[in-house]
């Protein structure tokens, strides 16, 4: 059920991925600002990572989780019905917002389960969220092109409002850490801060997960602009079917967690950024081949959600009783990195088409590679015994 709400929740951050094109049009948006769709949703996702997840170490999960999927069909609807560009984005910037559910979610399956086969909750949640993103695209596609980009959000809203029904009867009640009862709300987001100041292991796989997503959200934000014009010229449906090539991600999230849990996170975080580096050779061939972008879309997603996976894992193994908050501030990283990665292949694309984006992409997925060898025996000193 959380694997579910999860990939649900985090979808609607990416469905406007596959419209930008459509979106810019009816909003009157030149191609270098159709990422700032993209970077205003990833704005408001930072926010609720600072703001909101924390709270998952002072309240109940269940309380916490049934609230805010509520508060997010309410913004989903509003960006249905948006009438026009400001509406929209300040729509869409409390959709980011809202959405962290997602990982309070993920918190919650790491804190339900023993150390032992944490990995493995981590790994099964995290399994979700990546097969929300690829049915997001897909399911966006589709249903803009059969009702139009409004029924999206207007669908979204109303599965949300389902979810959290059925999440309030399932999950149990919970209680905060018993360190925190008499901590007040500013102290605890305070201490999210401090937490990644005093471990270096957190700052690291922070590092990694920000360079990481501005190579995911370099291609996923930046093709529907080729997809869409000569010589493709394809419809939202197809251009949003291409996520499911990324299908292998989901495939990546549970094995990493295996791996992870038979003390390979070392291992499996040098392969997957190996792999990420060498998927942007068949990405730059997008406009010669459709099946040289499937490919590329594969290794990168496949080696973007290992990498995620043993992050997340290493991270919250730091400080379980803080897992709400290191995972919040860990996906600080990520949404930096998804916004960047967003407004730098509009702005890439626009000055000097694809070539530059894949350009793009290949420069944050080296970065990320040479970070990680730079810091490899410092990271391991960090990490907990048996676990690297």
């Amino acid at each position: 059920m959380l694997a579910l709400a999860c990939g649900s929740s985090v979808a609607t951050v990416y469905f406007a991925q596959p419209l930008l094109v459509t979106l810019g049009e009816r909003f009157a948006l030149g191609a270098g600002l159709l990422g700032a769709i993209v970077t205003v949703t990833q704005l408001g996702y930072a926010a609720g990572l600072l703001m909101l997840v924390p709270l998952g170490d002072l309240l109940g999960h269940r309380r916490l989780v049934t609230v805010q999927l509520g508060l997010l069909a309410l913004a989903l609807l509003v960006a249905g019905l948006a009438p026009g560009v400001v509406a929209l984005l300040g729509a869409l910037a409390l959709v980011g917002l809202l959405a962290v559910v997602a990982q309070t979610m993920v918190a919650a399956a790491a804190a339900l389960s023993p150390p032992a086969r944490r990995g493995r909750a981590v790994g099964t949640v995290t399994g979700g969220i990546v097969t929300g993103i690829l049915l997001a695209r897909a399911a966006a596609g589709v249903l803009a092109d059969l009702a139009g980009w409004r029924a999206v959000y207007l669908t979204s809203a109303g599965v949300t409002a389902v979810l959290a029904v059925l999440l309030r009867r399932a999950l149990p009640p919970g209680a905060p850490s018993a360190g925190l009862r008499e901590v007040s709300y500013g102290r605890l987001v305070a201490s999210t801060v401090t937490l990644f100041a005093r471990h270096p292991l957190l700052r690291i796989r922070g590092a990694l997960a920000l360079l990481v997503f501005a190579a995911f959200s370099t291609l996923w934000s930046g093709v529907a602009q080729p997809l869409s014009g000569p010589p493709w010229s394809l419809s939202h449906t197809a251009i949003g079917a291409f996520g499911l090539a990324g299908a292998a991600g989901a495939v990546a999230a549970r094995a990493a967690g295996r791996w992870n849990d038979r003390g390979l996170a070392q291992r499996t975080t040098g392969a997957g950024l190996a792999l990420l580096a060498l998927s942007w050779l068949p990405i730059a061939l997008t406009r010669q081949s459709l099946w040289a972008l499937a490919a590329g879309a594969v290794l990168l997603d496949f080696a973007v959600q290992a990498v995620h996976v043993t992050n997340q894992t290493l991270i919250h193994a730091v400080r379980p009783d803080a897992g709400s908050r290191i995972i919040g501030g860990y996906m600080v990283f990520y949404s930096a990195g998804s916004g960047l990665g967003g407004l730098g292949s509009s702005l890439a694309y626009a000055a000097a088409g694809w070539p530059a984006v894949s350009a793009l992409g290949a420069s944050f997925s080296l970065a990320a590679l040479l970070l990680w060898a730079a810091t490899r025996r410092r990271s391991a000193l960090g990490e907990p015994k048996g676990e690297r």
